[in-house]
């Protein structure tokens, strides 16, 4: 999701512990299939977990993240990411990748939450609910094998529903959670539930993508993720991060102008690159920001 600006911290110097815990974990990831949308083809090649094959975004493809509404792509885009509840289904003639939250609640989906799975809401010593504030999304309980299974089961099931109606890829969002978790979750837990998430997509024929958390491209093996969705990698000096731990499959989203030229000074001729408005609101409608390299 886009970040609030106090939200977004730079996690190069986090990148030294990640080596460790990448000695603990261990997969690998993709290129690009004929798919008659006049885009040269992409390979497929076995999923890291599977063996299933699965179908990565190519490097450096024009790209449009519509989270906040679908529309029709812009000219010339070949990627677009959309919200897994978007209507219509995905468009035929691009590569289409299913936004999913995966490590926290959407807002709206609180009481579905209390209801039906109330103990998977991670809660403090005093039972509160812990809330990523910036988004007011609660976040989900990855702290033991039983939650992430349980988790993997429902967040599972909206997987193989973009699988279902036509997407090529998931992003699995949230993933640094454990960042907002008030020290109740680490990152061991969350590279854990995103094996499971892993594992699912590529069941599934998905290719999955890792969102943000620049400290845990070094465990991206031991997980399975083939391609990165970077928020501001630009702004925050770590394009390069994921550029080197994906061959350059990443999708980079800026929020602002001065990022967009640094992204695309340094970075436009191996990564995708788009400017979207924090709010990623539909084309059309006010506020609507939207250019690319």
């Amino acid at each position: 999701m886009p970040f609030a600006p106090a939200a977004r911290l730079s996690l190069a110097p986090l990148l030294a512990p990640a080596l460790a815990l990448a000695l603990a974990l261990s997969g690998c990831a993709a290129s690009d299939s004929a798919d008659g949308s006049g885009a040269a083809p992409r390979k497929t090649e076995a999923s890291p977990t599977t063996g299933h094959p699965v179908r990565p975004p190519r490097a450096h493809d024009p790209f449009d993240y519509q989270l906040g509404g679908a529309y029709d792509p812009p000219e010339g885009v070949r990627t677009v990411i959309r919200d897994r509840t978007a209507a219509p289904d995905p468009d035929p003639g691009v590569y289409n990748v299913c936004y999913v939250n995966a490590y926290q609640t959407q807002p709206d989906a609180v009481a579905w939450w209390r209801k039906n799975h109330p103990d998977l809401l991670l809660r403090d010593a005093d039972g509160a609910i812990v809330v990523d504030e910036d988004w007011q999304e609660p976040l989900l309980d990855i702290s033991t094998d039983d939650h992430r299974d349980r988790l993997a089961g429902i967040v599972g099931g909206w997987i193989d529903g973009c699988a279902d109606r036509g997407f090529d890829a998931v992003e699995a969002d949230n993933l640094d959670s454990y960042l907002r978790s008030d020290g109740l979750l680490d990152r061991a837990q969350a590279a854990a539930f995103a094996r499971l998430l892993a594992g699912r997509a590529h069941r599934a024929g998905l290719a999955i993508g890792q969102k943000n958390a620049a400290e845990m491209t070094g465990v991206r093996d031991g997980i399975g993720f083939d391609f990165a969705v970077a928020e501001e990698c630009a702004r925050y000096e770590e394009c390069d991060v994921y550029a080197d731990a994906y061959d350059d499959r990443v999708l980079v989203i800026e929020y602002r102008r001065a990022d967009l030229t640094v992204a695309c000074r340094e970075w436009g001729d191996r990564l995708s690159v788009v400017l979207r408005d924090r709010d990623v609101v539909p084309a059309g409608e006010p506020g609507h920001v939207n250019a690319r390299c």
